[in-house]
């Protein structure tokens, strides 16, 4: 585009943050706040693969489309698996965001910083920002995820001391040690709200030799999920497909069950911040301990997982303000401050 004609458009554009994740989008507007939050799934023709839903219309199809549409997620552990399907997602919110009454911009150019897991290629990190110069950007930022979680929760992470977030999405788990305005030491793990998902669906197949879908699970994490005994354990009946006479079938399942079909999953997050605490300088690991280990995403929500952490690394663990919303408001916070942004964007497509 000529360059003129692209700072005219930049002019009408409105500058967007979003945390692009494997389960769902978040998307912040300058000056107007957090105007999108759904889930990360594309609905598709399998064979001319046209998009035919995006977000919470095509989260209601997933398990129950015929044989022709698929609900795809195109993002897998917090990269694009799926390059097509991402550019027609992040295209649909661009363009969303940028609707008006009785107008339009048919070509918005907005300038657009994205969070991006620590451990992504450099390969993975092209396909996010090429999807997002499709989209109709007219610049690009990405910025760790970590990093933009930590400004987000309202960390100063230029202040000469450690500072640990550990933000639990739903493809990755993501453990920083920052200082300076960047990242000391860090660990990324592909084992996050998805992983804990397939846990219990392989835990209440086993078990009762019921058959259970994505949806099922994941309520079951969100309602009867926890790190640790709660003192009134609930309980919930699910339905599903009995994987011997094929027919529907309920069981009653606890959250103590649920606690032990997650186990694994969280143990592997705690060791993992464990081995981080261990490979951090002696003098950032004192500022931990006396500042803490800060919680964020969603399944940091698990009850009781704050609580887990602390007694298993013994130092205070905080879940943030608003755990669902720190690597979008960290984007936010570095689309008003471009020179913050410089110095902790990776790169600039």
């Amino acid at each position: 585009m000529i360059p003129v004609l692209d700072n005219i458009l930049g002019k009408f554009s409105l500058d967007l943050g979003i945390d692009l994740g494997t389960a769902n989008t978040l998307v912040y507007v300058r000056g107007k706040g957090i105007v999108i939050r759904e889930p990360s799934i594309v609905a598709q023709n399998r064979k001319t693969k046209k998009v035919l839903a995006i977000g919470q219309e095509a989260k209601r199809m997933v398990g129950r489309t015929p044989k022709n549409i698929e609900a795809v997620r195109p993002l897998r552990d917090g990269v694009v698996c799926d390059f097509d399907t991402t550019l027609a997602m992040m295209s649909h919110f661009v363009h969303k965001v940028h609707e008006r009454p009785g107008k339009s911009i048919s070509i918005p150019r907005p300038k657009i910083i994205i969070g991006v897991p620590t451990q992504t290629s450099e390969v993975e990190r092209r396909a996010v920002g090429d999807a997002a110069w499709a989209s109709g950007a007219r610049e690009v930022y990405l910025v760790e995820e970590p990093m933009a979680a930590a400004i987000g929760a309202g960390v100063e992470v230029w202040e000469p001391v450690g500072s640990m977030i550990v933000d639990i999405g739903g493809g990755t788990c993501e453990v920083a040690v920052i200082s300076l305005g960047g990242i000391v030491v860090g660990k990324s793990l592909k084992v996050a709200g998805d992983a804990m998902e397939r846990e219990i669906i392989s835990y209440v197949r086993s078990r009762w030799g019921l058959l259970i879908g994505e949806k099922t699970a994941e309520e079951l994490k969100v309602l009867l999920g926890s790190a640790v005994p709660i003192s009134i354990e609930k309980e919930m009946i699910v339905r599903g497909r009995d994987l011997e006479k094929g027919l529907p079938r309920s069981v009653k399942v606890t959250s103590v069950e649920i606690r032990e079909a997650l186990s694994g999953a969280i143990s592997t997050i705690v060791l993992a911040i464990k081995e981080v605490v261990l490979d951090t300088p002696p003098e950032l690991s004192s500022d931990i301990a006396e500042r803490g280990i800060i919680l964020c995403g969603g399944g940091a929500l698990i009850y009781g997982l704050a609580r887990l952490i602390s007694q298993e690394t013994k130092m205070p663990t905080t879940l943030a303000d608003e755990p669902l919303n720190c690597v979008v408001s960290g984007c936010a916070k570095l689309l008003d401050e471009p020179e913050l942004l410089k110095k902790v964007a990776i790169s600039k497509i």
